[in-house]
């Protein structure tokens, strides 16, 4: 009698998660991210002159997994070059580059605006020891086979990293850094 209240049970555990499995539907694969290539420039404007730095060493992974994606990407402080070296190494200086050499942005998006069109992210970035939040910035999104182009700016400013302005001629810089963002990013198979 033991056995076959045992298999009658075994097997009405088996018929529910059977009837789970089916109301649950197929299940989705997750799909991974790799950022290919970028270029990242920040934007600085004082009444004498405008300045730009650019750097190519971003580095970032993406993962999206139930219609929710998740990105990280990490660049060098001091990769950025804007031409002047004494601007380079000023920009290291104000902005605490030696004790927070890496600028860390995570953020996330839904996986259906990974399409043609514009996309919105919220993420937060990690730079000169502070952290700040951005909420809906737009991004332009060119997909072609397994790549996503993103091209965006994001409006960054001084005081969102409490970072003090330079000044040159005792006159200081625009508190606005927008970072012009262009990524290509491959999805891994």
């Amino acid at each position: 009698m033991k056995f076959k209240s045992a298999a009658f049970l075994e097997m009405k555990w088996i018929g529910i998660l059977c009837i789970l499995f089916a109301f649950a539907g197929p299940a989705r694969a997750q799909t991974t991210w790799i950022l290919k290539q970028s270029t990242l420039t920040y934007h600085v404007t004082h009444p004498l002159h405008h300045a730009a730095g650019v750097s190519h060493a971003a580095r970032g992974k993406g993962i999206c997994n139930g219609g929710k994606c998740t990105f990280l990407v990490a660049v060098p402080v001091d990769s950025f070059k804007s031409g002047d070296t004494n601007r380079d190494l000023h920009m290291l200086q104000i902005t605490r580059g030696a004790q927070y050499p890496m600028v860390v942005v995570r953020g996330k998006l839904p996986e259906n605006e990974l399409k043609n069109g514009t996309l919105h992210a919220d993420f937060q970035i990690q730079f000169a020891g502070q952290t700040a939040s951005f909420k809906q910035v737009p991004f332009q999104v060119k997909r072609q086979a397994n790549d996503v182009q993103l091209n965006g700016t994001i409006p960054a400013t001084l005081t969102d990293f409490k970072i003090p302005a330079p000044e040159l001629l005792f006159v200081p810089i625009r508190n606005q850094i927008p970072v012009t963002v262009q990524m290509t990013w491959q999805e891994q198979k």
